[in-house]
């Protein structure tokens, strides 16, 4: 649940119970249940600084379920009365944490949140109790967005209390209602849906509204400098989110709304559902057309290109024509010069600018021979570094694999005389050395392709089938520069590694 810890300290405890010292000490020895304390430990972890302190959701809700102590417990977590007068429903309000409905209950008014989030409720009590409260409210839930057994998730703070949180019963508070209590999914979840309900009222059709994402791939699918191959690109994108978003509306309706606990249904209604009229849009069409689409998206400056790629390299990289994004440092002497030295200067194109990320590039390169973007910018320490992209094969040729270097990610040079870094996927890196109990069986597994073909495009899906001993091999701590020839790779990889 998303409740927030908070402690109380031994004189807290008193005044939320009303009891002096005497009773303070009777109660652990009165109640087996009374919470035990913990120790708070001092800045300087001085045995002097530490003290008894309890957790103040535990204190709250004991006190509710205990009878001498019920009345300053937490409210929702009393018991209900016997006999429970119908609720009445007391309208929508506008809060600085979300849409809210207000309930007439015989414990007093109840407001419920139609938002959530880590201390939303008690930041939401605070708020109202320091304003004045002049809606009497007794008790505010927040949705945390999940699942409990008799309806959504509630967390609740009380006036009295704001600063303590505490879980609430989504079936206690229909109960104190006296009614079925509406519900939002979170994408539906709008001031301008939920301030039109009203009890009786049947669930709306609502259009699930794009996300930014959504909004940035319908952009450059509209726009007409691009070509045709691209916009297919990006509108089957935005309609594959937008789909994934309707679906995921629908199944929270279903959960929340349709299923119970047991063979009891959850007391709670839809305030609205999505618009079904035209799902599914079409998506997922032929990958390779779609592929040529983001290349040449690629290669444009257009901001929407821009827009458009960051969305693609996050929700389907493989679309894209780059491996892994690799970062080492401006530095002299190193195998990565002889790279570096045929890099041809460039103006930004958009997987430029995406590869850029957050960063301030001085100056923009491609790689003449594999066509990745690279760029020379300050690193996380402040000094200069290369970022490029990995690129996903090697120039077709009737070179092979002369060695491998290690020095920052693998290098690979060929029997032709040039130097790349080694091709890797979108979603991998390429590492040795000992990976805290992880091997890398990425570099085993790409080596291995390369050995056999150097123009491999290569797949990672199965990396763990990699030559074992191509893996010890690179589970070993190199040092920085080492050299791999052919030879002992293949030594390596028809070797199985020694048992210990």
């Amino acid at each position: 649940m998303g409740v927030s810890s908070s402690y109380l300290s031994r004189a807290q405890v008193q005044q939320l119970l009303g009891v002096n010292t005497f009773g303070m000490w009777r109660l652990a020895r009165k109640y087996d249940k009374f919470p035990k304390p913990t120790q708070k430990t001092g800045g300087h972890f001085d045995a002097k600084e530490r003290e008894e302190v309890w957790e103040s959701t535990s204190v709250y809700s004991w006190a509710a379920k205990t009878p001498e102590f019920a009345h300053r417990g937490a409210v929702l977590r009393r018991p209900l009365p016997e006999v429970l007068a119908p609720g009445r429903w007391a309208g929508y309000r506008d809060t600085p944490q979300g849409p809210a409905q207000d309930w007439h209950t015989d414990l007093g008014l109840i407001r419920i949140v139609h938002r959530g989030g880590s201390f939303t409720a008690s930041n939401a009590a605070t708020a109202l109790r320091d304003q004045g409260n002049k809606d009497g409210v007794v008790t505010l839930c927040v949705l945390y967005g999940d699942m409990g057994r008799r309806g959504p998730a509630l967390v609740a703070a009380d006036i009295a209390h704001p600063s303590i949180e505490y879980e609430a019963s989504w079936g206690d508070v229909t109960a104190l209602a006296g009614q079925v209590l509406p519900w939002w999914p979170a994408l539906l979840r709008l001031p301008e849906v939920i301030r039109h309900w009203t009890p009786g009222a049947a669930e709306v059709v609502v259009e699930v509204p794009a996300d930014d994402h959504e909004k940035a791939l319908r952009r450059a699918a509209a726009n007409g400098t691009f070509e045709a191959t691209s916009r297919t690109a990006a509108q089957d994108m935005a309609n594959s989110i937008r789909n994934d978003r309707i679906n995921y509306t629908s199944n929270d309706v279903r959960i929340f709304c349709k299923d119970g606990y047991g063979e009891t249904p959850n007391r709670v209604v839809a305030g609205a559902v999505p618009d079904m009229s035209s799902h599914p849009l079409p998506c997922g069409g032929n990958r390779e057309a779609l592929m040529a689409g983001w290349r040449a998206l690629a290669l444009h400056t257009h901001p929407d290109a821009v827009a458009a790629l960051e969305v693609a390299s996050v929700r389907d990289p493989a679309l894209l024509p780059f491996g892994a994004t690799t970062e080492i440092p401006v530095q002299q002497g190193i195998i990565s010069d002889r790279w570096t030295r045929r890099l041809t200067m460039c103006d930004p194109t958009a997987a430029h600018a995406v590869l850029a990320h957050d960063t301030k590039p001085e100056a923009f390169f491609i790689d003449p021979l594999t066509d990745m973007p690279v760029l020379r910018t300050s690193g996380d320490d402040g000094k200069l570094a290369w970022r490029f992209y990995a690129p996903l094969s090697l120039p077709v040729g009737g070179a092979e694999l002369a060695s491998l270097v290690l020095h920052h990610t693998l290098w690979v040079t060929t029997s032709d005389g040039h130097v790349h870094p080694a091709p890797c996927t979108p979603t991998d890196h390429l590492w040795w050395g000992d990976g805290w109990g992880d091997r890398p069986s990425e570099a085993a597994a790409v080596t291995d392709q390369l050995l056999d073909n150097l123009s491999a495009t290569v797949d990672l899906h199965h990396h763990y089938e990699a030559p074992k001993g191509l893996t010890a091999l690179f589970n070993e701590e190199h040092r920085e520069g080492t050299e791999l020839t052919r030879a002992t790779l293949l030594h390596a990889r028809m070797t199985p590694p020694r048992t210990r």
